[in-house]
């Protein structure tokens, strides 16, 4: 059996997107992160970063979201989540890797600069600098996605997955108002039966269970 480790709104949820895609069973473990379940000594010996999402499957224990997304496409196969050819390949590589490099980046160094760290560390410049960063790489991937359904070829890959996740983040942030395009292909892919919550409805869950919680009654 497979075990997922890690919560949405995080990382975790590119993993369950192909998990459900490709309909396989897993169990989902849970991590605390603002109990700092991530810290507990049993978490650090899967992932020494202290992130999630972790996969364990059998022997094999793999950290990182795009690599495990990867990971899953390829010990499945026929699910055609990987490209055929090696230039349709190199180009799901590419925007893998410009999604999580030039997209991703900036919209961590935000939250790291508004919420996650404190108050007296959180330097308001670089969330200005980050969001200019994002919202000029996410003119980059608008331009491209101008004629395509898909980011890569004419049907899915992981780098689709990836790119959801993302772009549903970079739209928390109300990145997307000049990216028409991106909005629509946001809104097609998470009317897939398949797809996970967003990100937005996983933060209002976790106020609603915190707000019932017996401690704050």
């Amino acid at each position: 059996m497979l075990k997922l480790y890690g919560t949405p709104p995080t990382r975790a949820l590119r993993v369950i997107w192909l998990l459900n895609e490709l309909g396989l069973e897993y169990e989902l473990h849970p991590v605390d992160l603002l109990q700092g379940e991530h810290l507990h000594q049993d978490f650090l010996s899967l992932n020494p970063a202290a992130k999630v999402p972790v996969l364990v499957d059998g022997d094999l224990v793999l950290t990182e979201s795009a690599a495990i997304q990867i990971y899953l496409a390829e010990k499945y196969p026929q699910a055609g989540f990987i490209p055929e050819s090696l230039e349709d390949r190199a180009q799901m590589y590419r925007w893998i890797f410009f999604l999580v490099a030039e997209i991703e980046q900036p919209l961590w160094r935000i939250a790291r600069h508004t919420f996650l760290y404190p108050e007296e560390s959180q330097l308001p410049l670089d969330v200005e600098l980050a969001t200019k960063e994002c919202t000029d790489m996410l003119s980059v991937l608008e331009e491209h996605m101008a004629k395509r359904e898909f980011i890569v070829g004419d049907r899915l890959s992981v780098a689709d997955f990836n790119a959801a996740y993302t772009l549903d983040w970079a739209s928390e942030e109300n990145m997307l108002a000049g990216a028409p395009r991106l909005r629509d292909y946001l809104r097609a892919m998470y009317a897939r039966p398949t797809a996970p919550i967003t990100i937005g409805e996983a933060f209002a869950a976790m106020e609603s269970q915190i707000a019932n919680s017996p401690s704050t009654g």
